[in-house]
């Protein structure tokens, strides 16, 4: 049995309140670092004012913010306070941050500067920084506070998804959901570590490991949010021992050669890549940059949490492009057509993580079998050895002249070059196959390949349908506010090219 009942309520009070909780380098006066009594302390001042406002049980309360000690005290306050806390993505339009909070029934928001002008007019605000009357200092009411017990499956949180298309679904987590993740998670050993988090504290990679530091009496070294350089400072500086990132955030650390050469990097003994699939040429450049860490593929969802795979029960190693094997406290199967037992296919799966379904969506069909099963909309193959592989979504895939396509298929075949970096791969219409793929490139320092020579290896390493029919070399690749690539700004940019290149070929 859990010794933990609300998912606000984590700290373990028999242990040194006086270690330090966070270090926080997104407030005003950084760095601030603050104990474990201090956040406890400051958890307990949110719950209390909270709880004079006269909300009602399972109000909804929202933060849009950048990271910041702050934010990890007010969602911790609202759950134990018995309200529902609902991190916002502080880089959607205002239109989109007001159609959250209306879709929520936010009854309040706790917010920074910058992202206070974004909040709608009417709704109580709450500011981090500042002296004023609504100030985050001057709202909150120091002293102790008893926790509220939830009932079973009561809602905590409500995370809402990236929105690439439509409104943002809210995501409903119960406390219990995310107790049974962190203690699922925990191990002996954790009390030691740093960890360095600078992915959004909207998004389930930084939310879930910041619950995991505070079960486990671990020390968070929160950046407000993910830059190259700084991140490369940060692991210097204050000597995180476990990093956890999307992988496009570990391929733009890679790609700041000067400033990794020049910065002791010693200290990080775990990196953990999710959220997207990793090539095995990003994991060769990782480990040849961190040559003492374990570095592990991962995988997860908002939908149902970070425990997914886990090491082979025979102790057989993990293949490199692998995200592990099932755990075994979670039940998945691949899923292709009528076959339920596929080697490859969607993934379905039940664990205690699991959501309870969407927040006030009637119009969007909830994901799951008639068994209970959570469908993923992502595609993988399993082994001989019953290890899986991250293929792709769902989503994603496009049907080419027939065939179907997974663009990081296409990916990570195009990164086994060695004069390329990073690719991605997207479709554009084409009149004769529907669709077609493109690729975006990011060469490697000090090569330069050509459009012809990357079609060539394409066509010799993967079957014909699937090589890019342009090839564009950039510098960089835009981000979508969860430090993904932004796939959609890059399906614009590429139909525009290939309008323009066609103008030139008919005049």
């Amino acid at each position: 049995m859990s010794k933990f009942v609300n998912l606000g309520d984590l700290i373990n009070r028999d242990r040194d309140p006086t270690k330090t909780a966070v270090i926080d380098l997104g407030g005003e006066d950084v760095p601030t670092e603050y104990c474990f009594a201090e956040l406890d302390g400051m958890t307990m001042a949110v719950a209390r004012a909270l709880t004079k406002r006269g909300f009602t049980r399972g109000d909804r309360v929202a933060i849009v913010s950048a990271n910041r000690v702050e934010f990890l005290a007010a969602y911790y306050g609202i759950m134990r306070a018995g309200f529902v806390a609902v991190p916002v993505n502080y880089r959607f339009p205002q239109k989109t941050i007001h159609q959250i909070l209306d879709n929520a029934g936010a009854k309040l928001v706790f917010a920074d500067k910058a992202s206070r002008v974004n909040c709608p007019d009417g709704l109580p605000v709450v500011e981090f920084s500042g002296e004023s009357d609504d100030s985050f200092g001057r709202f909150i009411d120091p002293g102790e506070f008893t926790t509220v017990v939830p009932k079973d499956r009561e809602p905590a949180m409500f995370l809402y998804t990236s929105g690439s298309t439509g409104l943002p679904k809210g995501v409903v987590l119960s406390h219990q959901s995310h107790i049974w993740v962190a203690e699922t998670r925990l191990t002996p050993d954790l009390e030691r570590h740093r960890y360095l988090i600078a992915a959004p504290l909207y998004h389930m990679n930084a939310l879930a490991l910041s619950i995991l530091a505070c079960v486990a009496h671990a020390t968070i070294v929160l950046l407000p949010k993910f830059e190259a350089k700084s991140y490369i400072e940060a692991i210097g500086q204050y000597r995180p021992t476990w990093l956890t990132a999307v992988p496009p955030m570990i391929a733009m650390m890679l790609r700041e050669r000067d400033t990794m050469a020049k910065t002791d990097l010693s200290s990080v003994e775990f990196i953990r890549m999710g959220s997207a699939p990793v090539s095995e040429a990003l994991m060769a450049a990782t480990h040849t940059a961190f040559p003492k860490a374990k570095v592990t593929n991962a995988y997860g969802t908002t939908e149902a949490g970070p425990v997914v795979f886990g090491p082979h029960p025979k102790g057989l190693p993990q293949p490199e492009a692998s995200v592990g094997y099932p755990h075994p406290l979670v039940q998945l199967r691949l899923v292709e057509g009528d076959n339920r037992n596929a080697d490859q296919g969607g993934l379905e799966m039940k664990s205690p993580a699991m959501m309870n379904g969407y927040h006030n969506r009637p119009d969007v069909k909830p994901p799951f079998t008639d068994d209970g099963f959570y469908i993923t909309k992502d595609v993988f193959r399993r082994d001989e050895n019953g290890f899986h592989y991250f293929l792709g979504r769902t989503d994603d895939m496009f049907v080419s002249g027939g065939e179907n396509i997974y663009p990081a298929d296409v990916e990570r075949m195009l990164e086994t070059n060695p004069d390329v970096s990073q690719a991605v791969v997207i479709p554009v219409n084409d009149d004769i196959k529907g669709t077609k793929p493109v690729a975006f490139v990011i060469p490697k320092a000090g090569h330069k390949p050509t459009e012809d020579k990357i079609k060539k290896y394409a066509l010799a390493n993967a079957p014909a349908f699937q090589h890019p029919r342009f090839v564009w070399f950039v510098d960089e690749l835009p981000l979508a506010s969860t430090n993904k690539v932004d796939r959609a700004a890059l399906m614009k940019l590429a139909q525009e090219r290939v309008a323009a290149a066609a103008a030139v070929e008919s005049a």
